[in-house]
């Protein structure tokens, strides 16, 4: 029987580091796919180097990862950065000077790559591993949005653009009913201030310690969001929470829910049924 099998992207530092820490600790075998190793070696951990942003890199890195113990249970897309580009501070006021193509890298990294780890973990979650431990196909995912997920960051319009298209992301494939079917769960963690690689040098030395948010607090976000101490019960993944959003601030996980929809002339629920029928129908043309 092989133990409970985690992938962790952008594992080996800042939170991606310390939820494989966490992971290790509870008795799970991670796969750290990052573009750098871990600074120093970790236990129970396979690093496979991963560039999120290629399609080919990510399903290599996947199919790897599954092979390691012929089961996969919970997959962190935790990879991310932040903006490479600017739109207002660049401007030339001379027409003969049009800007230069922008750098989206922000968006190919924190969403494109996030949406390719997810259709590739619910691929090998599903797979069935009854052999390895794994008594139902099925899995967890949770995607590290951030604290600009919720609020804007105004500084970082990118960045805030793009998570807040992951939160959207986990919010509608979660509720998507073919998500439930295939006994995959799908959360988001809005980190807010944590002190990780990724901030601009000494910017945590400015800042009042009660601004700063502990990593612990961020690790318990991910038990919260998938009772990962738990993953040896048979009804693991079915009792799971899915399409939840939760800001780790300070020492407080606050949830944060879509907001309600608001009765109108066009957005009513007999209509938002027809309108996925309508989309449902579409797909099945499509694979036809």
């Amino acid at each position: 029987m092989a133990p409970p099998t985690a992938i962790v992207t952008g594992g080996s530092s800042g939170i991606g580091k310390a939820l494989v820490q966490h992971l290790v600790s509870s008795k799970w075998q991670v796969v750290i796919a990052d573009i750098n190793p871990p600074k120093e070696p970790i236990a129970d951990t396979l690093f496979i180097q991963t560039n999120i942003v290629s399609w080919q890199e990510q399903a290599d890195m996947f199919k790897q990862a599954y092979a390691w113990n012929k089961r996969l249970d919970f997959v962190a897309l935790n990879a991310g950065v932040d903006d490479r580009d600017n739109i207002f501070n660049t401007l030339s006021n001379d027409v003969d000077k049009p800007p230069s193509k922008p750098n989206t890298i922000t968006f190919d990294v924190n969403v494109t790559g996030t949406y390719y780890g997810i259709k590739l973990a619910a691929h090998y979650m599903t797979v069935p591993s009854a052999q390895a431990g794994k008594p139902k196909p099925g899995g967890k995912i949770v995607v590290t949005a951030s604290g600009g997920g919720i609020f804007p960051i105004p500084i970082l319009p990118q960045y805030t653009g793009s998570k807040h298209a992951l939160v959207g992301l986990v919010r509608a494939l979660a509720t998507n009913g073919a998500a439930s079917k295939a006994n995959v769960r799908i959360n988001a963690v809005c980190p807010a201030i944590v002190d990780t690689p990724g901030l601009p040098a000494g910017l945590i030395s400015k800042l009042p310690p009660d601004q700063v948010t502990p990593m612990s607090t961020i690790t318990r976000a991910f038990e919260e969001l998938a009772n990962l101490a738990n993953v040896g019960q048979e009804d693991w993944v079915e009792k799971g929470k899915t399409g939840e959003t939760v800001e780790g601030n300070v020492d407080e996980l606050i949830w944060h829910h879509p907001p309600e929809r608001r009765s109108g002339k066009f957005v009513r629920e007999t209509g938002v049924l027809k309108v996925a029928q309508a989309y449902e129908e579409k797909a099945e043309e499509a694979v036809a």
